[in-house]
């Protein structure tokens, strides 16, 4: 029922919620929320929200990037916000959204891993971003995307006494994270032959499939497929396209 009144819906260009197909919804960027995290950030995006927290730790470098920064980005559906999640390990929707945010974040060089490293082959500063779901209102990729790079953006290096190879947690350094880039994602989704952004939870359950572009300035540097339906090349080049421009938007509220 909900899929026919839906396509019902877009056949006549019209939304659940009233939006035009390439409008997102109210976007609301916090940073600072958590006192105990090195960096920090809440996106609200229509129904949904996201907190995404940064810790930084000193460890060993991996053994093929000696000279550089580790990079770890994890996700955790909380169950309170939605009752498909359960509890337990991260699930393949958890993995799926980490790994997305990850690799725009890796790809782009959004990072300059090098100036992470303290001593080469030995020390150098490890990033751990935590994805954390509050309430699922649909697209959840774009919205931790979002908060990801504001949380980066918030970051300082807590103080690091080198003589005692000790971090000194809870007092900040004024030294912000190295970003080159600022890479966001957009995803767009395709129901009932229709393009749309920023789909509600409604219309997340009756998709045909998804394509996230992550992009920074005019740059590609990660693509994901979703969803079981098939995009056509031409459908793909349209979206590269609307992407582009709604990217451009983003990343006008991060500054």
């Amino acid at each position: 029922m909900m899929q026919e009144y839906i396509n019902g819906l877009l056949e006549k260009g019209e939304r659940i919620d009233g939006r035009k197909f390439d409008e997102y919804r109210k976007i609301k960027i916090e940073t600072g929320v958590s006192k105990n995290a090195e960096g920090s950030a809440r996106v609200i995006m229509g129904d949904t929200e996201v907190i995404v927290g940064v810790k930084m730790d000193v460890g060993e470098p991996y053994f093929d990037s000696q000279d550089e920064g580790v990079l770890i980005t994890g996700a955790e559906l909380l169950a309170l916000s939605s009752e498909d999640f359960e509890l337990g390990p991260p699930g393949t929707k958890a993995v799926e959204l980490a790994r997305v945010v990850d690799r725009g974040i890796r790809e782009s060089g959004c990072i300059d891993m090098k100036k992470l490293c303290i001593k080469k082959k030995e020390k150098v500063w490890m990033i751990f971003i935590d994805i954390y779901t509050i309430n699922d209102g649909g697209n959840l990729i774009d919205a931790s995307a979002l908060a990801v790079l504001a949380a980066l953006r918030d970051t300082k290096f807590p103080v690091y006494d080198e003589k005692n190879e000790r971090v000194d947690y809870g007092n900040l350094d004024k030294k912000s994270l190295p970003l080159i880039k600022l890479p966001l994602a957009c995803t767009l989704y395709k129901i009932g032959g229709k393009t749309l952004i920023d789909v509600n939870s409604e219309e997340e359950k009756v998709i045909d499939a998804r394509l996230t572009v992550t992009m920074a300035e005019k740059e590609i540097h990660a693509m994901q497929k979703g969803g079981d339906g098939v995009l056509r090349v031409e459908e793909v080049d349209e979206m590269i396209k609307l992407a582009e421009e709604k990217i451009k938007k983003l990343r006008g509220l991060l500054k």
